[in-house]
């Protein structure tokens, strides 16, 4: 064996060079091949195709159940909305049906709105006299009252048009 200056070997020291950049070559190698595998995983396997088949169905099979669901808890909340509503309605005529229950409104009602008196007590009847004016011209017009128009254009429905 040889001896440099230094006192170390030549040989050693140049098979420990040929063993690194062997070891570099084979790391390269490797690391070429581990790249090639990782492109080929990298695309679609049949396996990832299988699965992602399986998830689409299992998507398209739920759709359509999930629109059901989703319609009637719709149609449920129209529902209770509806129920609430009539609810409130019942109340309305309970308090109605209690108010008419009662004779000083009932006759307040009819004072109002059928101008009822009690005996002894003279009522009058105020007519604004643009509708006044207007009632005289329909009669002028046709020269009869309107309830007579009425009554004939009743007893006319039925016919045929001439």
């Amino acid at each position: 064996m040889r001896k440099n200056a230094k006192g170390k070997d030549r040989d050693r020291f140049s098979t420990a060079a040929r063993l690194k950049a062997l070891g570099e070559q084979t790391a390269a190698r490797v690391y070429r091949s581990q790249s090639k595998r990782q492109a080929r995983r990298s695309r679609l396997t049949g396996r990832a195709a299988l699965l992602a088949l399986v998830l689409c169905s299992m998507i398209v099979a739920l759709a359509y159940p999930m629109r059901q669901y989703v319609s009637q808890r719709a149609d449920i909340s129209d529902q209770q909305r509806r129920a609430v509503d009539a609810q409130k309605a019942v109340e309305q005529l309970r308090d109605e049906k209690a108010r008419l229950q009662d004779d000083a409104y009932i006759e307040k009602l009819a004072r109002e709105h059928l101008h009822m008196q009690f005996p002894g007590e003279t009522g009058f009847t105020v007519v604004d006299p643009g509708t006044a004016n207007k009632h005289r011209e329909d009669k002028v017009e046709t020269g009869r009252a309107w309830h007579s128009n009425l009554w004939d254009g009743v007893d006319n429905a039925d016919r045929p048009a001439n």
